[in-house]
C-alpha cells in the first residue's frame, strides 16, 4: 500500500471482512460501498500484499466439536527470548494460537485444546521444556469477538452489531 494509511473504502472492506468473511462477497461489499467488484478485489488483494489482511479464520466452537479442554495457559519468557519462544510455542501439537502481550511477566498467552487431563500436561510439559514458564491454566468457557470498531465508515451496515460466541 503506497502510504500505509487506510482510507475509508479500505476501513470499509476490512470491517464488511471482520463481520463475516465466509458470507460477505467482494460484490456485495462493492454495492454498499457504491465501487465496483474488482475495486474491492484489488484493494483486498492490495491489503494482503501488505500484510495487513494475513487471513481468514473459521471461528470454531471446541466444545461442539467434542473438545472440552478448550484452556489458556498464562507463560512468561524473558523478554530477549519471548518472540522466538512464541514462535515455537506454535509447533506444539495441541497448541492453536499464541499471544505475544507487552509485558514483563505473564507475557505469553498459549490457547491450546486438550483431548483430556493427560494430554494437557503433555501439552504443559513441552511448553516448559521450551524455557516457558508456567504461570496459570484456565479453563475457556466461551470466547467473544466484535469488528474493530475504527474500521466501521459512516456508510458501513449497522447489520454486525455484538459479536458472537465462537
Amino acid at each position: 500500500m503506497g502510504d500505509d494509511r487506510l482510507d475509508d473504502l479500505d476501513k470499509y472492506i476490512i470491517h464488511a471482512l471482520q463481520c463475516d468473511a465466509r458470507k460477505t462477497s467482494t460484490s456485495t461489499i462493492a454495492e454498499h460501498a457504491d465501487v465496483s467488484a474488482s475495486t474491492v478485489r484489488h484493494r483486498i488483494r492490495k491489503m494482503e500484499d501488505a500484510g495487513i489482511i494475513s487471513g481468514y479464520h473459521p471461528s470454531i466452537d471446541y466444545e461442539k466439536a467434542g473438545f472440552q479442554l478448550h484452556t489458556l495457559v498464562v507463560c512468561t519468557a524473558q523478554i530477549p527470548e519471548r518472540e522466538e519462544l512464541a514462535r515455537r510455542a506454535k509447533e506444539v501439537e495441541g497448541v492453536v494460537a499464541v499471544r505475544e502481550v507487552m509485558t514483563g511477566h505473564e507475557n505469553i498467552h498459549v490457547e491450546v485444546i486438550g483431548t483430556d487431563g493427560d494430554d494437557l500436561r503433555r501439552i504443559g510439559q513441552e511448553l516448559d521444556a521450551l524455557g516457558l514458564e508456567i504461570e496459570d491454566e484456565d479453563l475457556i468457557r466461551d470466547e467473544y469477538e466484535n469488528p474493530y470498531e475504527g474500521f466501521r465508515t459512516v456508510d458501513a451496515d449497522e447489520d454486525c452489531q455484538g459479536g458472537d460466541a465462537t
